[in-house]
């Protein structure tokens, strides 16, 4: 997805140019991290503490000049208004948030606001078109034939979410002037492969390359596990 990120940020932006990107629900801040180091100041909101120290933990081990590019604040993406003014990011990203958020329209509304004319919006989402593939790839046949019928799931460390439909997502952003520009399937081939499992030597980079390949590449990346999408505002 970094790839993924990054070829839509130097499709947009000048090269060299020093953007503001607002990181919403950041996690660790594995994604804010990476940007600030390529030369971008990076705000990074997150709502759970334990999620917002092992990012300050993992800040405070940067060198200084990176150090003083990022902006770490504890808060909700659903009320962005209350701690930004509308327009002051170039990107915005939201990834794997917005499964466990009920009601995502008035905070995608929210997070378009954010951003300048022009900017870039960053989400990933479960794909609620794809969510029988994993039980059915697995064995669970009944778990399969049951996705069909729902759009909520249950995630490898038991906690319940919601995906989402391509289509759907499409309207919304049309809807909140932020139209979709480019969007990418994550995770096609990999998604019941365990974070933790060791590959030989070299064959990560071959994962890597089938991944990309496949997350831009129809019909794979319209059954992938997420979807990147990535819409501009207008």
């Amino acid at each position: 997805m970094a790839r993924q990120l990054d070829e839509q940020i130097a499709g947009r932006f000048p090269v060299g140019q020093r953007l503001r990107v607002l990181d919403v629900g950041m996690g660790q801040g594995t994604q804010a991290l990476r940007l600030a180091r390529a030369g971008h100041s990076v705000t990074g909101l997150e709502s759970d503490a334990s999620m917002l120290a092992a990012a300050r933990e993992s800040l405070a081990t940067e060198p200084e000049g990176i150090r003083e590019r990022v902006r770490l604040i504890e808060g909700d993406g659903r009320e962005t208004g209350v701690h930004f003014l509308p327009g002051s990011f170039d990107v915005v990203l939201c990834h794997g948030v917005l499964m466990y958020v009920e009601e995502p329209d008035p905070m995608l509304a929210g997070l378009a606001r954010m951003l300048a004319p022009g900017g870039l919006l960053s989400l990933l989402v479960r794909n609620a078109d794809a969510l029988a593939m994993r039980p059915g790839l697995a064995g669970d046949f009944g778990g399969a034939l049951a996705a069909f019928d729902t759009a909520t799931y249950t995630n490898r460390l038991g906690l319940s979410g919601r995906a989402d439909r391509l289509d759907t997502l499409r309207g919304t952003l049309a809807g909140i002037a932020a139209p979709l520009h480019a969007w990418y399937g994550v995770r096609v081939f990999t998604d019941n492969v365990d974070n933790d499992v060791e590959l030989p030597a070299g064959e990560m980079e071959r994962v890597l390359a089938l991944e990309d390949r496949a997350g831009r590449t129809d019909p794979y990346r319209g059954v992938a596990a997420l979807l990147h999408l990535c819409g501009v505002r207008g």
